[in-house]
């Protein structure tokens, strides 16, 4: 039999071991932003929601591109991932053109279309080939390019982007909703603009009334058309709702009927968009939209107006790289030369 003095301390000793297992688990249970300790956790840049922007880069307007993306990656500290849309032939110019400039810091992923995909949906139409191009129709295959993420921001190359670009990524699409558009008829400002270079702002520019499928769908002539130059757009509800299907069905049509052609107001890649998402879109905020600088090259909108606009769009004929065209200061702010020396600005001096 142990002696009693020796029973009490091995007691003892049991009870200290106890207490320090229950402080040991304690101290181990604290949550780990109380802890004292290096924890190997995703960075903040990490963490932070991606903002994917998708914009086109089209063989003799790549310096367009470069320009949005500059303007874009200048103006916000969002995490901005950027899809560029290019062609077999020129994705190695618009690769090297990002890697040799100080735009190599953005994060980008270069995605080659297939022009096939188009065999059959496309009539030609020789008044404005340019129209025709197959970059043109990449906004009707967004979930096809760009798989990984739910909403999606869509730019037009001939825009620069003067605001948060985190702002126009928060635009609120309303349950069942698969985009979002600036509409023709949203600002009074730009009213004045349309008026005097005689653009078109409703369906009656863009499709031809004369024909029978037109009117069997319904749509008054003098509704408001909307621009699908800048698009945000929700992948889950343009998937469920099989929108590419649906448009690539209106051009099929149109292959066959002749609905609608480049000599009215929108060319072929905005007249589809307006009839599958007639009545079916939310509003982008106006200032986020401010276009037709590149339809005419006269009409001009005040120095203070285009200051405070987010995004400017120079969609018409007159691009704001070529000559003759207006507002190109404030594109020129944000255009990177091309390091190859393939792309230069068409100017009265050049």
């Amino acid at each position: 039999i142990l002696p009693l003095v020796s029973v009490n301390q091995i007691l003892l000793l049991l009870l200290v071991l106890t207490v320090c297992a229950i402080l040991y688990n304690k101290v181990h249970q604290v949550p780990l932003a109380l802890r004292n300790e290096t924890v190997d956790l995703e960075s903040p840049e990490e963490m932070e929601e991606e903002i994917p922007v998708v914009i086109c880069a089209a063989a003799g307007r790549m310096g367009a591109a470069v320009a949005a993306i500059s303007s874009i990656y200048s103006n916000t500290e969002a995490n901005v991932v950027f899809y560029i849309i290019g062609l077999k032939t020129t994705i190695p110019h618009i690769r090297k053109w990002i890697e040799n400039s100080k735009l190599k810091e953005i994060k980008f992923k270069v995605v080659e279309f297939n022009p096939m995909v188009l065999k059959g949906k496309i009539r030609q139409d020789a008044s404005r080939p340019e129209l025709l191009q197959p970059l043109n129709f990449v906004r009707f295959y967004l979930p096809l390019l760009i798989q990984k993420h739910d909403k999606v921001i869509y730019l037009d190359d001939d825009v620069i982007v003067q605001g948060d670009i985190q702002e126009l990524y928060d635009t609120k699409l309303a349950p069942g909703h698969a985009a979002a558009f600036s509409d023709d008829c949203d600002l009074p400002s730009t009213h004045e603009m349309v008026r005097s270079v005689g653009m078109q702002n409703t369906y009656m520019g863009f499709l031809d009334y004369r024909k029978q499928a037109i009117r069997d769908l319904g749509i008054s002539p003098s509704t408001c058309s909307f621009n699908p130059g800048v698009i945000v757009a929700n992948m889950t509800e343009w998937k469920h709702q099989r929108i590419t299907k649906q448009l690539e069905k209106w051009m099929q049509r149109n292959v066959e009927e002749n609905l609608y052609s480049s000599t009215l107001g929108g060319g072929v890649a905005t007249s589809p968009m307006l009839i599958v998402f007639h009545g079916k879109y939310s509003s982008i905020n106006p200032m986020w939209h401010i276009r037709h600088l590149g339809w005419s090259p006269d009409a001009r909108y005040s120095e203070q107006f285009l200051q405070e606009a987010k995004l400017l769009h120079w969609n018409g004929r007159y691009k704001p790289w070529d000559y003759p065209s207006v507002h190109t200061d404030l594109w020129e702010n944000w255009f990177i030369p091309d390091p190859s020396g393939k792309f230069k600005l068409t100017r009265p001096d050049s």
